[in-house]
């Protein structure tokens, strides 16, 4: 597929990128498709334990990785799937918190699915993106 561009932003995208062999992010024409971001210290990897923590680093990440992809950020995102471990009302308040935070004027689509594990054994949260970067 090399008429796609991909991306894996320094640090955990990188390593990763060496690692499992996936990138963090597609760009197809206007549009920018994230991997699943968790809640990692996008430098060390290391992922925070407490749970609202742990979401808003992922959206941070996400942030991350669509302006690595030459996007906007989470003002361009229109799709969201989110993953959790547990899915409860602790979590479910930390994403709403988080949409607000970062999208303030405009509310995306979304699917929030509960899962029974992500892809490190720490991991309680992977959202993925879908956005739209019109050059």
């Amino acid at each position: 597929m090399s008429h796609l561009t991909y991306y894996s932003y320094e640090g955990v995208g990188q390593k990763n990128k060496a690692t499992f062999r996936y990138s963090q992010a597609v760009r197809l024409s206007d549009r920018i498709e994230c991997a699943g971001q968790g809640g990692w210290n996008p430098q060390t990897g290391v992922i925070h334990k407490e749970i609202n923590a742990q979401i808003d680093q992922a959206f941070a990440n996400v942030e991350l990785n669509l302006k690595d992809a030459g996007g906007k950020g989470w003002e361009q995102v229109f799709r969201v799937n989110s993953y959790h471990v547990p899915i409860n009302n602790e979590a479910l308040d930390a994403m709403v918190r988080n949409f607000k935070k970062y999208m303030p004027n405009h509310e995306p689509i979304w699917t929030c699915v509960g899962v029974s594990r992500l892809g490190e054994d720490d991991m309680r949260v992977e959202i993925e993106v879908v956005a739209h970067d019109p050059k």
